[in-house]
């Protein structure tokens, strides 16, 4: 194995390339055409071109994929997480095309990656459960009929797949057919797969999970514990290792139940079993057949690099002897930084250029990011800028670290979860551990109001400071880094390759967009005015209408939902704020918006 395909985007491909070429593998980085100029191509050997902008037609591409390290010659392909980390049908192709999977078995990622499934497994396995369904949800009467029984709120998930990605907490039965519907959209945009389960919601549980190792000789290690409670959207924020306040046997008995699970389906490579915490017992939520999110602060108080060792374990190797001798030493903390709004708890996706981008330094200081000044955060994708992960000896010297970090973080061009981390990480609950996923929620009034925004545009940049081969265009108030329209330099790269995909060598850094990639599209509601009026409805935030329900004449209630905006997989409901009668509707399905903009207008 020589030759690594990373079959991602972001932080993550940019973290694989990187231990990649410190192992002596050249690594292949897989870009759409909005990303033909991101950190993770610049950081790669090589890069190959998927045409198309959306991850449907890119980076969920099974043949496309296949055909990409085929034609770079690649021997052996990693997932990352997302995506396609958890198809099985995927890692089949890639073993049927003759390389290598950098993953679990197939049969293990059906019988895990599929939620449903895992649960019939950890069942068998003798390890408690949440209390829901074992098949996929039919229609969403199912919904209701299983609150009804068990009591409400109730919870339905993505089948194929987590991350808080088409999942929505369900209250009462009224609200079920449209909340089943909005989870199924959602899961089918995140994983290609809109079958849906039900579970009961627990009200206030700590979400731990256990990291894990295994063989393919039959050995399997857990290698540590995390907690991941403080969340928003139910997506997690922060997360620390070990879990802080468990008592010995409790963890003890996690990673017995954690080892359990996995090698009741012969599990092979990276891990994580997860499982809520509540009144002194756990229950398995679901296994992640790939790497998390959060394995940096596992790395950190371990010692480990899990990505070497999903690569040594890929060609067979055994577990090696540090992988045993891995106890957690210190305490580790990991900062989610997302392109969002936060003010007043509401996390609202807001994409759009990063101006400027300076990251902390200092012992114990760890920052993935898959971004630098200039580049854009799309919509069309996940809004992780950064993660940044603090070690030091104890948990109360982390928890001084990592405000100190964030007090150096300075990112302008686009609201970040940054005054949200800093509110979490003073707060006296958390340092307390006297939270639980809803917490955060709960206490939005922590999350400051955002500062006013600048009437006064900023001057124009200098050309010598130019991103290369980027201009900067306005829409909707707000700025956007694209390509520029002139031709690149001629030392700025070869041209990218269009449809097949095909191989084009390692840009430099800095270097500009191929002349085959489209300018970032930015589309603008298809009213001719944004002009805010009395009853305006207005948008909270850059997307597109996924689907409107409003119609002029329509006799409205407050709370009714009027239409749902998309954006980086998420989705938002724009509901009515009072009672009144729809007078105009300015947009329709498929347009694009921009904070402020104009949708509907309702008369009182």
């Amino acid at each position: 194995m020589k030759t690594i395909l990373i079959a991602n985007r972001g932080e993550i491909a940019v973290r694989i390339a990187r231990t990649c070429r410190d192992l002596g593998l050249r690594a292949i980085a897989l870009h759409s055409d909005l990303d033909a100029g991101a950190l993770h191509v610049r950081v790669a050997d090589d890069a190959v071109h998927l045409p198309g902008a959306s991850a449907a037609e890119t980076y969920l591409d099974v043949e496309a994929v296949i055909t990409a390290a085929r034609a770079a010659g690649a021997d052996a392909v990693h997932p990352g997480y997302g995506f396609l980390a958890e198809h099985a049908g995927f890692a089949r192709a890639v073993q049927d095309a003759g390389l290598t999977w950098i993953g679990p078995p197939p049969e293990a990622i059906a019988a895990m990656g599929d939620k449903v499934s895992a649960r019939r497994a950890a069942t068998a396995a003798g390890v408690a459960v949440v209390p829901g369904t074992t098949a996929p949800l039919t229609g969403h009467d199912e919904v209701v009929a299983f609150g009804d029984e068990h009591g409400w709120p109730v919870a339905v998930k993505a089948s194929a797949g987590g991350g808080g990605r088409g999942m929505r907490v369900i209250e009462r039965a009224a609200d079920a057919a449209r909340l089943v519907a909005a989870a199924a959209r959602e899961a089918a945009a995140a994983f290609g797969d809109d079958r849906l389960y039900i579970e009961r919601y627990l009200l206030a549980p700590r979400h731990l999970e256990v990291q894990l190792l295994a063989d393919a000789h039959g050995t399997c290690v857990a290698v540590g514990d995390r907690d991941c409670s403080i969340q928003r959207r139910h997506q997690k924020l922060v997360e620390e290792a070990p879990a802080p306040g468990l008592a010995p046997d409790v963890r003890a008995a996690m990673a017995e139940a954690a080892v359990a699970v996995a090698q009741a389906v012969g599990y092979v490579g990276a891990g994580t079993v997860e499982l809520l915490y509540e009144d002194g017992r756990f229950y398995f939520l679901e296994m992640n057949t790939r790497l998390q999110v959060e394995h940096t602060v596992t790395e950190a108080v371990s010692g480990l690099d899990l990505v070497a060792e999903q690569l040594r374990v890929a060609t067979g190797e055994p577990l090696a002897a540090h992988v045993h001798d891995s106890a957690p030493r210190g305490h580790a903390i990991e900062l989610r930084l997302n392109a969002e709004e936060p003010a007043g708890g509401r996390f609202l996706p807001a994409p759009g250029p990063i101006r400027r981008l300076t990251l902390p330094h200092g012992p114990g200081i760890r920052v993935d990011t898959g971004y630098e000044a200039g580049d854009v955060v799309s919509d069309r994708y996940d809004n992780l800028i950064a993660k940044l992960v603090v070690w030091a000896p104890d948990r109360a010297s982390a928890l001084r670290r990592a405000r100190r970090a964030l007090d150096e973080l300075v990112v302008e061009g686009v609201p970040t979860t940054a005054p949200a981390l800093a509110a979490v990480l003073a707060h006296p609950d958390f340092e307390a551990v006297a939270h639980a996923t809803p917490w955060l929620e709960q206490h939005a009034e922590i999350v400051p109001a955002a500062p006013p925004r600048v009437a006064e545009p900023e001057p124009e940049p200098e050309p010598a400071a130019r991103a290369p081969g980027r201009d900067v265009v306005t829409v909707n108030g707000r700025d956007y880094w694209v390509p520029s329209a002139e031709a690149p330099a001629a030392d700025a790269g070869p041209t990218a390759v269009t449809a097949p995909p095909a191989f084009a060598p390692r840009r430099a850094a800095g270097a500009a967009p191929s002349d085959g990639a489209p300018a970032l599209a930015v589309a603008s509601p298809g009213a001719a005015s944004s002009t805010v009026t009395a009853g305006a409805v207005t948008a909270p935030m850059q997307g597109r209408i996924l689907l409107l329900h409003a119609t002029v004449g329509e006799t409205v209630r407050r709370g009714d939902v009027l239409c749902v905006i998309e954006a980086m997989k998420m989705e938002q409901e724009i509901t009515a704020e009072h009672d009144g009668t729809v007078a105009e509707v300015r947009v329709a399905e498929g347009d694009g918006v921009g904070p402020g903009d104009v949708l509907v207008v309702v008369a009182a």
